[in-house]
């Protein structure tokens, strides 16, 4: 596939869980050496088209501001696939606990599926959670739906709320709707919330604006309950499980993982 095809392929890609993206992009990004000058303006489109992954803002950014770019991707591309974040989570997880979900998070999925003694309170908006609660069938892992109404009730019982960062920085975490639900009753009933935020997450505070512009964007243009993701205060988030393990939420677990690109923030036609 010709590298301009393979960068419009992965542009339009949606659905897809954001590690397996940030390869597929780091694949085709690395097959531009034939075109070096088209590096940054691919950079910007790929962001452009998936505005809330904050692993494809990370990698675009790196590679954006490396003085070896080419050579950069490919390193980039190893970090996501060595992510110890699952993990590390799967590690610090309460010895027959009782965990709360929401939605089809897949670093939490990978964490779970290598615990066989957490019961897992798997809450759905809309069958967001059909895919999640498979994957948690097929590892053998102790899981029960419940309706996104009986949040209150789930997180009285568990001892942990899982939200999964799509991006965050030290005061806001972007992440799939309904995480607010979730964590503000958990936090009424003292349970702690778990921000897991696998490599490629934690980004400089001006791509985190560039997320909750759009999504204010977007919010202006439909009901803003139908926003597939919404913005999170840190101050409802106890921890952070990240590649490096368990921390307190605050700066040092927000600590950016790239440097800001200005570039990757001009808009480009499409």
């Amino acid at each position: 596939m010709h590298p301009i095809e393979h960068l419009r392929y992965v542009a339009r890609a949606h659905g897809v869980d954001p590690a397996a993206l940030v390869e597929e992009t780091a694949h085709a990004l690395g097959s531009l050496y034939v075109d070096p000058a088209g590096l940054v303006v691919a950079c910007r489109r790929i962001v452009e088209r998936h505005p809330f992954t904050g692993p494809l803002w990370w990698l675009c950014a790196n590679v954006s501001t490396s003085s070896e770019p080419f050579e950069a991707v490919w390193e980039l591309a190893d970090q996501i696939r060595r992510d110890r974040t699952a993990a590390e989570l799967g590690a610090a997880l309460p010895d027959d606990g009782c965990v709360v979900t929401i939605g089809d998070p897949s670093v939490i999925g990978s964490g779970l599926a290598r615990r066989g003694d957490v019961r897992v309170l798997a809450l759905d908006i809309d069958h967001s959670a059909t895919s999640f609660v498979r994957r948690l069938e097929r590892n053998d892992v102790d899981y029960e739906p419940v309706d996104a109404g009986a949040a209150g009730a789930a997180t009285r019982v568990a001892d942990v709320v899982l939200i999964e960062a799509l991006a965050l920085d030290a005061e806001r975490a972007v992440v799939p709707s309904g995480s607010s639900t979730i964590a503000a009753a958990a936090s009424a009933w003292g349970t702690p919330v778990w921000l897991v935020a696998g490599v490629g997450r934690r980004l400089p505070v001006a791509f985190v604006d560039a997320m909750e512009e759009k999504r204010a964007a977007l919010a202006d243009e439909q009901d803003d309950w139908t926003v597939d993701v919404e913005i999170l205060p840190t101050r409802l988030i106890t921890d952070v499980v990240g590649p490096h393990g368990i921390m307190p939420m605050g700066p040092p677990a927000a600590q950016p993982e790239c440097s800001f690109a200005a570039e990757l923030l001009r808009k480009v036609a499409m």
